[in-house]
């Protein structure tokens, strides 16, 4: 059995990782930049990314492809800030990958976007795996997950380019020391950056936008 599924898992990555290549070209004629965010399930992907939106929505034009199992409710939140919104429903994968993503090119309006942000599935382990043409990952950490994850799901932690660690305003009533994740997860991957953030009250975005911001101007200006 171990024999047949470790070939299988294999081909399965290098067929995802082809067409995340022609989506990374897709994405890069069109100079948009794109993000995929991922986390566990209520980390609060989708709060941040509508106050993304809200705060950048003046200044660029960004486009959201919604990932869930089933579903409609992030994306229907998402639409409210007036991003253009796609939803993609696993039916029951635990992530998207690159062909879900190539799938959704005819109802995304490309020539009018400077930012596309990818909701992935709550996951902390498949989403790490497949790539969709991205062109980095961040991963959100609650406070009420705790402080043991990078330990647990250290692939997360490696492949993601930005951490940031969300719901620092629950510090006062929760058990969990911001410190040992920063620490773990630089033993993981000494070149991640972490933000530490509330996604709901706003707290600690700044960074985040300034990140965003400069990364989209490069993508439109690559010299």
């Amino acid at each position: 059995m171990i024999a047949i599924k470790v070939p299988l898992v294999k081909n399965i990555l290098e067929a995802n990782d082809k067409i995340s290549d022609l989506n990374k070209k897709f994405f890069d004629e069109k100079n948009v930049l794109v993000v995929n965010i991922m986390s566990s399930p209520g980390a609060g992907k989708t709060t941040l990314i509508s106050n993304t939106i809200n705060a950048l929505k003046d200044e660029f034009k960004i486009g959201v492809i919604e990932g869930d199992i089933q579903s409609t409710y992030d994306a229907e939140k998402i639409a409210e800030t007036g991003a253009q919104v796609v939803q993609i429903n696993t039916g029951g994968a635990c992530h998207l990958d690159g062909n879900m993503i190539r799938d959704t090119f005819d109802q995304l309006d490309f020539d009018n976007m400077d930012l596309l942000i990818v909701e992935n599935v709550g996951n902390l382990v498949c989403p790490a795996e497949f790539q969709m043409g991205e062109d980095f990952k961040a991963m959100l950490l609650s406070i009420p997950e705790g402080d043991d994850k990078p330990l647990k799901y250290p692939l997360m932690f490696h492949e993601s380019s930005v951490l940031l660690i969300n719901k620092i305003d629950l510090l006062p009533y929760i058990e969990c020391d911001v410190e040992k994740i920063k620490r773990e997860s630089k033993k993981i991957n000494p070149e991640i950056e972490i933000f530490e953030v509330s996604g709901k009250v706003g707290t600690g975005l700044v960074r985040w936008l300034n990140l965003l911001k400069e990364k989209i101007r490069q993508k439109n200006d690559p010299k």
